[in-house]
């Protein structure tokens, strides 16, 4: 099935309107890029990273109305990246509910401008299930995803053809019970073609901007609470292998039987 013109993928050609806003992108992409790498040379919040082998207990469930738009973990290529992304948050003047639906209202407020920048093309505003958006970035990226799931403190975003990555990704707060709130944001994904593959997998490169991205998103979603990151943002990322590591212990021995 073809998609909906309507949307604005990266499947039709764009119009005066974005071609105007993807130039003014442009414009601000070193500055974006740069942005990145300085936390990533030096950065001002503390960032914790683990790496681990994963296994079939850290992919996502399954669509529940997977449609012919849809770009499932299955379609992709290459090995399936898990990532939690989380931040423990002092001083907050948000409740969890209250910091999700400003995020999910306006998504642009926690990303670096000119590295990315989220289009309501098709929603209501506050995200509802079946609301859509593209994730803009310079050049041919565009990343059409659609709500999947939308609760009190989080919401849910599946990729749709076109992506860049194939997969899943939430975003989640809650308070805790010594006062703190903490946001997070969890992924599931694989590169969305074999081109994808190699920058993601193979050579890392969008591998990287994807963690550098959802770093900063974490440490701004800490500032539109009101409050700021306690001890900074811990990063787990389990890697599972395909298609190997996609089907359980039970599944695996059925098979070699």
């Amino acid at each position: 099935m073809a998609p909906d013109p309507a949307l604005g993928t990266s499947t039709w050609i764009p119009g005066p309107r974005q071609v105007v806003r993807e130039a003014l992108m442009l414009t601000r992409l070193p500055r974006g890029v740069a942005g990145l790498l300085w936390r990533c040379v030096r950065p001002d919040v503390a960032v914790h990273t683990t790496e681990v082998p994963g296994d079939h207990r850290d992919l996502p469930e399954p669509l529940p109305d997977a449609t012919l738009r849809d770009q499932p973990l299955e379609q992709g290529f290459g090995p399936a990246l898990h990532r939690e992304f989380h931040v423990r948050i002092v001083g907050a003047r948000r409740s969890a509910a209250e910091l999700i639906d400003a995020v999910a209202r306006d998504m642009n407020r926690a990303v670096v401008p000119g590295v990315a920048r989220f289009d309501y093309v098709a929603a209501t505003g506050a995200l509802h299930v079946g609301d859509e958006l593209v994730v803009r970035m310079p050049g041919p990226w565009d990343g059409p995803v659609r709500v999947l799931r939308r609760g009190a403190t989080s919401f849910r975003l599946g990729t749709l053809v076109g992506h860049v990555e194939a997969g899943q990704i939430e975003f989640a707060a809650r308070e805790l019970p010594d006062g703190k709130l903490e946001f997070g944001i969890t992924t599931w994904a694989r590169a969305g073609d074999r081109v994808a593959d190699v920058l993601y997998s193979r050579l890392g490169l969008a591998k990287q901007i994807q963690y550098l991205l959802w770093v900063e998103f974490c440490v701004r979603a800490a500032e539109v609470s009101g409050g700021r990151a306690a001890d900074g943002v811990h990063v787990t990322t389990r890697t599972v292998a395909w298609p190997e590591g996609a089907h359980s212990p039970e599944e695996n021995s059925s098979e070699a039987v």
